[in-house]
């Protein structure tokens, strides 16, 4: 069966957006070797599910990066992945996905994921979207957190864990360290 594996990335505090919202990840020490972290996760999944807030930033920024002449080629790289993966979003006010090969859901969340884990293919990424991480754990349909943490403490945001009764224990399958002194963790949860 595959897995729905979560991806972000945290401060040493536990906030995986700043106190100014979706975008405010300034502090995030992204650099070469996050890149190739990422592309390394991203390679192991075909299926990238959002909520909606986080689908629409997304496509309006990675659709506008094939023809931004400072784009590096790890943006139009990932930008060209990001295109040709299917992308889920999950909305109850969207009325339409009309980004390349993106589906909307509307109702039956659990269903849905259920579904498409049963379904033939690579892992499920939800990538970002920490809102519609929050609703995921709450319906235990998570398997993987997959995180990098910054050396950076923000003192506010939006935490990676939010007042939810999710509790799980964890089993540690990978820990990086980078030269940026960036911590690279994946965690499978421990399902009874």
């Amino acid at each position: 069966m595959r897995k729905v594996i979560l991806f972000l990335h945290s401060s040493l505090d536990g906030f995986v957006e700043g106190p100014n919202g979706g975008m405010d990840i300034g502090w995030v020490s992204y650099n070469e070797e996050l890149e190739k972290h990422a592309k390394e996760i991203l390679s192991t999944v075909d299926t990238v599910l959002w909520g909606r807030g986080t689908y629409q930033m997304m496509k309006n920024y990675w659709t506008s990066v094939p023809a931004n002449p400072t784009a590096t080629e790890h943006e139009i790289e990932h930008a060209k992945w990001i295109e040709d993966t299917q992308k889920i979003v999950f909305s109850t006010t969207l009325e339409k996905a009309e980004w390349n090969n993106s589906r909307l859901v509307k109702e039956n969340i659990e269903e849905e994921i259920k579904n498409i884990k049963k379904q033939s293919g690579k892992d499920i990424i939800i990538l970002g979207s920490p809102r519609f991480a929050h609703h995921l754990m709450e319906l235990d349909l998570i398997d993987v957190i997959k995180i990098t943490i910054s050396p950076v403490i923000i003192g506010s945001g939006l935490p990676l864990f939010k007042g939810t009764e999710y509790k799980h224990n964890l089993s540690l399958v990978e820990n990086k360290t980078f030269n940026s002194g960036v911590i690279g963790l994946a965690y499978n949860i421990v399902k009874s």
